[in-house]
C-alpha cells in the first residue's frame, strides 16, 4: 500500500483515484456477445457457456430436482446461518415500504402516489470464485417485498453443469421464481433480450465483473433498467489512535480479498496507526487463501495521514466510498458529518462484514465514486412510484384559473380548452 502524509488538497484526486482500465476492446467483445445472443438466444448461451464456463448444457433452466439436491447438500450450520441473516435483512427492508397517504392539495383535489413492484426483475448472482449467495438475499428479499410478480436469477454454472449448492438454497428460501445456469455477459443478454428459455425482465441486479458491468451498461442502453453503474468493490477506513491496529488490518484485507481491482483506503490522524499497519497487513496476509489477489488489490490502495479528524472527514466525502467504516473516538458525531458513502459502519466492532452477510442493510452498493449521487439497492429500487389524482367538479372549477392561465402563457391552447370545455356551464 502506498503512504502518504498530510498531502495538500491539490493531490488528493491523484491520490484516492480508483484504478482505470481501457475498455474500448472489452466494450466491442461484450457488444458483439449482446447480439448473438438477442439474435440466436438458447444457442448463443449454450455456445458462450461451453467456451467461457467449459461446460456444455442441454439445460439452462435449474430444474426443482436439481434444488431439492442441492438444499440437501448445504450443511444445517449454513443453513441456520443464511436463515438468520434473511431475518434480519427482511427485518430491515420490511421498514422501507410506505403507507399510501391522501394529500388533499385544497378543496376538491386530491393526490397521492403509489409503490408498484416492478413486474419482472432479473438478479446476477458471480458463481466464480466466491459464490455470492449472500446476493441472492440482499436482491431478492427486497424484491419480494416490493411485490416483482417474476424474479429471475443468473449465475454462472461450475464444470460440472451446476450451481453453488448454497445459491440455489438461498433462492428457493426467498421466493426466486426462475433460476439459470447462465454466466457472463449472455446471461445480462438472456434477461436483456429474452429468449425461449429466458424471460426477458424490465430491471437487471447484481455485482460482476467488468464484462458484466460493461454488459448492464450496454443493456441500459437497449432500454432496460440496471439498479445503478458499478465498478470495483471499496473501502474506507477513518481512524485515529482509538482504533485496533489488528481491526483495522483485517478491514483492508476482507476488501482486498473481493478481486484484484478492489480499492481499500486508510485515512488516519494517528501516527502510530500510520507507522504499524503495514506490519500488521502484512501477518494477516499470510494467512489468507486469497493471498495472491489481496496482494495485487493492495497494490491499488492507500494510507494517508492527515492533520486532525476534520480534514480526515473532508477527505473521506470526497472520496465517496462505497464502504465506509469509521473507527474513531465519537464515531457516531463523526458519522453525522457524512454526506457521501454508501454504507456507514460505525465504531471498531462494525466490520464491513457484518452488512455484507446478515447485519441486515443491503451490501449492494455506489462504487466507484457514485455515492455521491446514487443510494444502494432498497426495497424502492424494485418499485416504481405511480401518482393518482382526483379531482370533483368542485376542486377544477377552483383550480380552472390557475391551469388556464398558466396553459396559456405557455401557448398550449388545447390544454386550457380541456379546463374551459369542463367548466363553463
Amino acid at each position: 500500500m502506498k503512504k502518504y502524509i498530510n498531502p495538500n488538497r491539490e493531490q488528493w484526486a491523484e491520490i484516492i483515484a480508483r484504478p482505470v482500465f481501457d475498455n474500448t476492446s472489452l466494450k466491442e467483445k461484450v457488444s458483439s456477445v449482446l447480439q448473438d445472443v438477442k439474435q440466436n438466444g438458447d444457442d448463443a448461451i449454450k455456445k458462450y457457456t461451453e467456451q467461457f464456463d467449459g461446460v456444455s448444457l442441454e439445460n439452462i433452466e435449474v430444474t426443482k430436482e436439481e434444488i431439492d439436491e442441492a438444499v440437501a447438500l448445504v450443511s444445517d450450520e449454513l443453513k441456520q446461518a443464511i436463515e438468520a441473516a434473511a431475518k434480519n435483512i427482511r427485518a430491515f427492508h420490511e421498514k422501507q415500504t410506505a403507507t399510501v397517504e391522501i394529500v388533499e392539495t385544497q378543496t376538491g383535489i386530491e393526490c397521492w402516489r403509489k409503490s408498484v413492484g416492478i413486474e419482472k426483475v432479473g438478479l446476477y448472482i458471480p458463481g466464480g470464485s466466491a459464490p455470492l449467495f449472500s446476493t441472492v438475499l440482499m436482491l431478492a428479499i427486497p424484491a419480494s417485498i416490493a411485490g416483482c410478480s417474476e424474479i429471475v436469477l443468473c449465475s454462472p454454472p461450475n464444470k460440472e453443469g451446476k450451481l453453488h449448492p448454497a445459491i440455489l438454497f438461498s433462492a428457493q428460501l426467498v421466493g426466486v421464481t426462475k433460476i439459470f445456469k447462465i454466466g457472463g455477459v449472455q446471461a445480462i443478454g438472456a434477461m436483456t433480450y429474452g429468449t425461449a428459455t429466458v424471460p426477458k425482465v424490465y430491471k437487471i441486479f447484481g455485482p460482476g465483473n467488468q464484462y458484466v458491468t460493461c454488459a448492464k451498461q450496454l443493456a441500459q442502453e437497449d432500454g432496460v433498467a440496471i439498479d445503478m453503474p458499478a465498478g470495483p468493490s471499496e473501502v474506507l477506513v477513518l481512524a485515529d489512535d482509538s482504533a485496533n491496529v489488528s481491526y483495522v488490518a483485517s478491514d483492508l484485507l476482507s476488501q482486498a480479498e473481493h478481486g484484484v481491482d478492489s480499492q481499500a483506503i486508510l485515512i488516519t490522524i494517528s501516527q502510530n496507526l500510520f507507522d504499524n499497519i503495514d506490519e500488521e497487513i502484512e501477518k494477516q496476509l499470510n494467512e489468507l487463501p486469497r493471498k495472491s489477489i489481496a496482494e495485487k488489490a493492495l497494490d491499488n490502495s492507500k494510507i494517508i495521514l492527515v492533520k486532525d479528524i476534520e480534514e480526515a472527514v473532508e477527505l473521506a466525502n470526497y472520496y465517496a466510498s462505497e464502504h465506509l467504516i469509521l473507527a474513531c473516538n465519537n464515531a457516531e458525531i463523526v458519522a453525522e458529518k457524512i454526506i457521501n458513502a454508501g454504507s456507514v459502519f460505525i465504531g471498531n466492532y462494525s466490520p464491513e462484514s457484518a452488512g455484507d452477510y446478515a447485519s441486515g442493510t443491503n451490501h449492494t452498493l455506489p462504487t466507484n465514486g457514485f455515492a455521491r449521487a446514487y443510494s444502494g439497492v432498497s426495497v424502492d429500487s424494485f418499485v416504481k412510484k405511480i401518482t393518482f389524482q382526483k379531482l370533483s367538479q368542485q376542486g377544477l372549477q377552483q383550480i380552472s384559473q390557475t391551469v388556464i392561465a398558466m396553459a396559456e402563457a405557455e401557448g398550449l391552447q388545447a390544454h386550457a380548452n380541456a379546463i374551459k370545455l369542463r367548466v363553463k356551464n
